[in-house]
Parts: structure tokens; C-alpha cells; sequence
């Protein structure tokens, strides 16, 4: 990229205020968001599903961002106070939490594109040239920059962000776009049981990813419409974005379209199998998702912790942890982690045996459990000879969640340990 272009994408993300939406539940996430936003959820061993939306934003020069939270959102927004208030008011940056608060009739937000609606009168105090609306519970990297660019440069009214995925990935999941050669929206479907395929390529179909720039003026123009529309449930996908399709210059911009050689990285972490997938792979010997690249970090808030500890190395009783990702805070005192991701403050107990797990943070696993193929969420306590992902049946038996492909979820809740008990 030359200096000119780099010098006119910097001007271009100064004058974009991003919106993230992170009010959602996440049901099929099930126990997981019971007490959380999915965007709150733990991810990668120390990190927040939010953070990777958040640091995409700074990475990309995106100073001004707004987070729209409704759902449970006391840990989400606990997280970003103590870890993205540090912006400098006085160079116009933030990242500022924009609750659900009858802004402009007595009801919460009805949907996505309603949660925008209900905060035009705070965009317009920011006067932003573009707007960028992003979801804020997928896990990718991305430079929003060129995005940015290409919407200016084809004088478009609004650009969508996209993805290549397999057609069963997408069907009754992803909203689906049809484009022409030069990347015009010709349709969006929005979680079509049979999504169309890309021309040339069948089996792969673009899916939306949420993410969406739009001039300004055009979004206040069609926000409105949209709120005086009878019947209209509020929501981009099924009903902004069919319109604007319809009437308007849409064009659509693929992830990894600025490095062509490059491999995208996105994961919708949307379903049990999901998060444990995309955690599982972080601990490959070259995942496909680099945490430890200096060049595109990723941001997060985290406690100051000890590093993490093994103790006992005896024939009987030896801490130790293999093709495992170990986080600060933790104990291995005379157990064993093999092919797993441990959160911060874990601590495994002697004899015990964790093979191909998340252990979220704050886990205490007792001596002589065996956890295998497994979740266990925030602040379970394991008694002493628990055994999980076992015998899948016998998990069921005792209340645990076991997905299709035997994934098994175990919480505090299971365990009759209630964190979050309400008298």
C-alpha cells in the first residue's frame, strides 16, 4: 500500500464512528449465557469475545466506538471499564457503553437496527462521516481500514462485510448475499434453509457477518424509515437490509479481499460445538488464529497475576501440562492437562486428568477427577472424583449438557454452587 493510500484510509477511519452490537443473548451458547452476554463470554484463555471487535477497531485507527449492550450486560460492561477506559478524551477518543434506555419511546431495543435508532441523537453529537455497525460476538481479526476505503472509493450508500463458508455452515445460520463480478449486492437472504452458492463454486456460499458501513446521512435516512415502517421487527437482516438491497448502491466486501494470500480467520462461536472448536484450536501447533502476533494484538483487561505454577514430580503424583495453553494464575499441583485450554486462576488438584477441555476461570478441580472432551464454565468448583465427558449418558443423568457431537458443559449451577443465587 502505498503512503498516499495509507495516508487517506488514516483520514477516512478518523472520521468513522464504529457501533458495536454486543446486547445479545446468545441462547444457543445455553448455560454459558445465563448470567452473560454472549459478547461477555471468556475466550482464548484470557480474553473476551468483545476484545476481538474492540481491537480490531484501535488496530484499524478507530478511536471513536460505542458499545450497545441490553442483555445481562453487568459483566460485559464491568470488563470494558476496567479495560478500554483509558482513551484521551482531549484527541476526541472512547469507547462509550450505550445501555438500552428508552431514548426515544418506552421500549427496550427491538432489534438491531432499532438499537442504532434509539442512539441517533448520540451519533449525530460525534458528526461522523461514516458509520460502522459491527457485530461483537465473533472471533476474527480484520483491518477495517480498507473496508472503509472501498466503501468511499465506489461511491457506494452502504457496504457489507462478508465471508466465504460451506452452505451447511450458513443454512438457517448466516445471512446470505448474492453479488455480481464487481461485488454489487444483487440479494440478501437472511438464514435461508437453502442459501445460494457463489457462482463457480458450489458447495461455498458468502455470508454476512454482521458488519456493515453506511454514510451517515444514509443511515438516519433509512433508521427512520425503518421506525415508521408498521410491522417491521427493527432488524437489519430481516428488514433494513432486504430494503436497501432493493433500492440502493450496495456493494459487498469479502474478508481477506485486501491480502488476497492471506487465509481469513472467522468464527462464529455461536453454539456450544462452536466455542469449544475455536478455543480447541488455538492450542494447534500453528493455529490458524495468532494471539501472539505483535503486529495485530489483541486487547483485553486482565487481573495481575503470578505466572502459572506445576508442582510435584513424583512417579505417583507429577503437575504437568502437555499441548496445552496455561494461564497466568494457575496451579497444576500433581495433576495432569493434556490438549487443553486453562483460563486464568485454574487449579488442578494431584491425580486428576484433563484431557481436551476449556476450563474457563476460576475453575477448581478436585483430586482424582477426570474431565475429557469438555466446558467447564466460570467458578465451578469439581468435587474430588468427578468424572465429565465420560459417559455421555451418565452426564445427562446427572443434569450436565451434552451437544450431538459430545461436547459436555458442566457450570456452578450443576454442582448446586450458586454464584449467581436470587433470594
Amino acid at each position: 500500500m502505498s503512503i498516499i493510500d495509507e495516508s487517506q484510509i488514516s483520514r477516512l477511519t478518523r472520521d468513522t464512528l464504529a457501533l458495536i452490537l454486543a446486547g445479545g443473548q446468545g441462547s444457543r451458547l445455553y448455560e454459558l449465557t445465563k448470567w452473560r452476554a454472549k459478547p461477555a463470554v471468556p475466550f482464548g484463555g484470557k480474553f473476551r469475545i468483545i476484545d476481538f471487535a474492540l481491537s480490531n477497531c484501535i488496530n484499524s485507527g478507530i478511536r471513536r466506538v460505542g458499545v450497545v449492550t441490553q442483555y445481562k450486560a453487568h459483566s460485559l460492561v464491568r470488563h470494558i471499564i476496567r479495560g478500554w477506559s483509558g482513551f484521551k478524551a482531549e484527541f476526541g477518543e472512547f469507547v462509550e457503553i450505550l445501555p438500552a434506555s428508552k431514548r426515544v419511546d418506552e421500549g427496550w431495543y427491538k432489534g438491531t437496527a432499532d438499537a442504532v435508532y434509539q442512539n441517533l441523537d448520540i451519533i449525530r453529537t460525534h458528526k461522523p462521516r461514516f458509520v460502522l455497525v459491527l457485530g461483537g460476538d465473533h472471533i476474527y481479526k480484520m483491518d477495517y481500514g480498507p473496508l472503509i476505503s472501498s466503501h468511499n472509493s465506489r461511491d457506494a450508500d452502504m457496504t457489507l462485510c462478508c465471508v466465504e463458508v460451506s452452505v451447511a455452515e450458513a443454512a438457517g445460520a448466516f445471512g446470505v448475499v448474492k453479488v455480481d463480478s464487481e461485488g454489487r449486492v444483487l440479494e440478501f437472504q437472511e438464514k435461508p434453509a437453502e442459501p445460494a452458492e457463489i457462482p463457480g463454486k458450489p458447495g461455498r456460499v458468502l455470508a454476512s457477518m454482521g458488519n456493515y458501513v453506511f454514510n451517515t446521512e444514509f443511515l438516519y435516512q433509512e433508521l427512520i424509515r425503518d421506525a415508521d415502517t408498521e410491522g417491521s421487527s427493527n432488524d437489519f437482516g430481516k428488514d433494513l437490509l432486504p430494503h436497501i438491497v432493493s433500492n440502493y448502491s450496495i456493494f459487498a466486501f469479502r474478508l481477506g479481499d485486501d491480502n488476497p494470500q492471506g487465509q481469513p480467520y472467522w468464527r462464529d462461536v455461536g453454539t456450544l460445538d462452536a466455542f469449544w472448536e475455536a478455543n480447541m484450536e488455538l492450542v494447534d501447533f500453528e493455529p490458524e488464529l495468532d494471539l501472539y502476533d505483535t503486529k495485530w494484538p489483541v486487547y483485553t483487561y486482565q487481573m495481575q497475576l503470578p505466572s502459572a505454577k506445576f508442582v510435584h514430580d513424583t512417579v505417583e503424583r507429577r503437575g504437568m501440562a502437555l499441548n496445552c495453553i496455561v494461564s497466568g494464575g494457575c496451579i497444576i499441583s500433581g495433576g495432569k492437562a493434556n490438549n487443553s485450554l486453562l483460563f486464568s486462576n485454574v487449579r488442578v488438584r494431584s491425580y486428576s486428568d484433563i484431557q481436551d477441555s476449556v476450563i474457563m476461570p476460576n475453575v477448581t478441580v478436585g483430586r482424582n477427577c477426570t474431565i475429557k472432551r469438555a466446558i467447564v464454565d466460570t467458578g465451578t468448583i469439581l468435587p474430588e472424583g468427578s468424572e465429565v465427558g465420560i459417559d455421555a449418558e451418565a452426564d445427562r443423568a446427572k443434569g450436565y449438557r451434552v451437544t450431538d457431537s459430545g461436547i459436555t458443559l458442566v457450570t456452578p449451577d450443576h454442582f448446586g454452587q450458586k454464584l449467581h443465587f436470587v433470594r
